[in-house]
């Protein structure tokens, strides 16, 4: 191990696929072990996991970390949003987490705008209008189809929050995380107690809300981790504000993060409330706003169509008039959850490589359709894009993204930015500093600029323009899917 400077901060990320370790030296921000283990999502129509997976996959990979695991002063965990957790008397999953992408809420997300004054009602009341990622809708779903599941579940969690009290033995959660449950009022920052009786919540049953910059509690004995008892604990928050954590967000600067999900963000001093549903208005982990619009089909979408081609995800060429939507997973922007890909202008001489960008056209078009909905009117349109998420680091997505936006684009060195945001965040409570600070210290966003290109307007008016006339046919596609 190399020799720290500081106090050793363990930041986690635990995430859609697989749970991640960083152990940071907090005075340098210099990782000084890593590791990471998988988890195991179902196929088919719902999208779940067992959450004990996630706590197997936390030991597994603090174990490659070796000795500097042991030596850790504080830990926090960055998870996955909007995911249900339901846990019996003895804490025990009373079955496998309904995780984000998990679209089958989608008839009770209507339901539940129409019966509680519809989606203006709720953005003013929540900060966002829920679809069927949102939590709120998941356990709507619940109580439809399990209600035996219902009556077993003695306390409702996020997935950061099943870990978190795995290691305190505290029910804890931020007002980051809980902003995406549809059931926390972002206007006074509390459960919205109409809200949690109209879906029969027990607001006994959710976790308490910790402030930014409180311990939340400190490791508790009866664990097999390596750390030590009394190691402080944060609070922990979603993955996104995790990882504005990691970057040290300042307020106007444009995020687009390509992973599993696709989202662009921007920190903001104003709460938001889009009515539209387009943007959620999400809480930030350190008192400030997150506008967000996220799509469920980013790199897993693209890298399924190039397994279908047989190719490589880079083995990119021009669309040439080719349209792709690849809502391969329903999608949430546009809101479409039942809808399937849609493909438009095949010909004889199309080839694979044009079919694969037009992969990444789709997916890409739809993150930028949102973005001037999350800047404030008076942010710099010029300003570099920062891109994130696994995706980041691939050229045909970098190129992609400047040639569509028509902006520069920053690609921060720093790896798994949602565990170093943890690990900010853990730091902060050492030294008493705001954990975006502390990241600005770190120089986490530090990395190469790629130069503006001119902005594709053709490729994004066709794309919209299928899109449009697409839409009788997706809306169909959603009546006869919910029929059933």
């Amino acid at each position: 191990m190399s020799a720290a400077e500081g106090p050793l901060v363990a930041g986690v990320d635990t995430s859609t696929q697989s749970t991640k370790v960083l152990v940071v030296d907090a005075a340098t921000g210099q990782v000084v072990a890593s590791g990471q283990a998988p988890h195991t999502v179902t196929s088919g129509v719902g999208r779940e996991s067992d959450p004990r997976q996630w706590w197997d996959a936390l030991r597994e990979a603090l174990r490659q970390c070796g000795d500097a695991a042991h030596e850790v002063a504080a830990v926090s965990v960055g998870g996955q949003q909007h995911g249900l957790v339901t846990l019996d008397e003895h804490g025990e999953p009373v079955r496998p987490a309904l995780l984000w992408n998990d679209v089958r809420s989608a008839p009770q997300a209507s339901r539940l705008l129409e019966e509680l004054g519809g989606a203006k009602a709720w953005a003013e009341r929540t900060g966002s209008v829920p679809a069927a990622s949102f939590t709120v809708t998941k356990w709507a779903w619940l109580a439809e189809h399990e209600p035996d599941s219902l009556r077993a579940t003695k306390a409702v969690r996020l997935p950061h929050d099943y870990l978190t009290e795995r290691l305190t033995g505290e029910g804890t959660t931020d007002r980051g995380d809980a902003s995406g449950t549809g059931w926390w009022a972002s206007g006074t920052e509390g459960y919205d107690e109409e809200i949690l009786a109209h879906v029969g919540l027990d607001p006994a049953l959710l976790p308490r809300v910790v402030r930014p910059g409180e311990v939340a509690g400190t490791v508790r004995d009866s664990h097999d981790l390596p750390f030590s008892k009394g190691t402080l604990v944060a609070p922990g928050t979603g993955d996104n504000a995790a990882a504005a954590l990691g970057l040290g967000l300042r307020p106007g600067t444009p995020v687009l993060s390509l992973g599993t999900s696709g989202t662009v963000y921007a920190v903001s001093k104003r709460r938001p409330a889009d009515a539209t549903g387009t943007v959620a208005g999400f809480a930030d982990a350190h008192g400030d706003w997150l506008p967000l619009a996220c799509t469920l089909n980013c790199t897993l979408a693209v890298d399924r169509v190039a397994a279908l081609l047989g190719l490589d995800r880079e083995a990119v060429e021009p669309a040439a008039g080719l349209t792709l939507l690849p809502y391969l997973d329903g999608e949430r922007t546009p809101n479409l959850p039942n809808a399937s890909g849609l493909l438009h202008g095949l010909r004889h001489d199309t080839t694979a490589g044009q079919l694969l960008q037009a992969a990444y056209d789709g997916a890409v078009h739809s993150l930028l359709g949102a973005l001037d909905l999350v800047l404030e009117e008076e942010a710099d349109r010029s300003a570099p894009l920062l891109l994130i998420g696994g995706g980041a680091r691939g050229a045909a997505w970098q190129q992609t993204v400047r040639r569509l936006s028509g902006r520069p684009v920053q690609i921060p060195e720093a790896k798994e930015l949602v565990a170093l945001g943890a690990a900010a965040q853990a730091a902060g409570l050492l030294t008493g500093e705001d954990p975006a600070a502390v990241a600005r210290r770190w120089n986490t966003a530090r990395g190469p600029v790629l130069e503006a290109v001119e902005r594709d307007e053709a490729t994004l008016a066709r794309i919209a323009g299928v899109l449009s006339d697409a839409s009788p046919l997706l809306e169909r596609s959603e009546r006869s899917t919910t029929a059933h």
